[in-house]
């Protein structure tokens, strides 16, 4: 594997990582908690919540993304098979229609005011992106291992 391989490697598995830690946080201690803010000052934080939380999110899932793509197109660590490449991006691309078209439609709802369904229905389907991050980490970690495994 060449030097530029091993620093897009290592530059997937960061922002997969740190993408797995910002959605454990989110799913279990942020969004449970939006239903205590209470109502008058709910809108604003609503507001609020999506201005930030895209400084955070948005440049590590734009370089998940173009990683991710870059991969499909690299050689994979020998042993490998190529289908593993394409699963990745094919969850990347998941976990981006799982954010538009179905967690982003649930925080337009609330920045209007807190209504108990669209906190539930984002609470509910945010386990996708949860539970994907989270495989998309191991499936990452797996993946360095074999790369190590073979540079050793």
């Amino acid at each position: 594997m060449t030097g530029a391989d091993r620093l897009l490697w290592l530059v997937h598995a960061a922002s997969t990582l740190f993408m797995v830690g910002v959605i454990t946080v989110i799913q279990v201690v942020h969004y449970p908690l939006f239903a205590r803010v209470g109502s008058a000052g709910f809108p604003p934080y609503a507001v609020e919540h999506g201005r930030r939380i895209t400084w955070v999110v948005g440049g590590p899932m734009l370089v998940e993304l173009a990683t991710a793509i870059w991969l499909v197109f690299r050689p994979l660590p020998p042993g490998v098979p190529a289908w593993m490449a394409w699963a990745g991006l094919l969850a990347v691309l998941a976990l981006w229609a799982s954010t538009f078209f179905l967690q982003v439609p649930q925080h337009e709802v609330l920045r209007g005011g807190f209504d108990p369904e669209a906190h539930r229905r984002l609470v509910s389907t945010n386990w996708l992106r949860t539970v994907l991050w989270s495989s998309r980490g191991v499936w990452v970690l797996y993946l360095l291992a074999r790369a190590m495994e073979r540079e050793c």
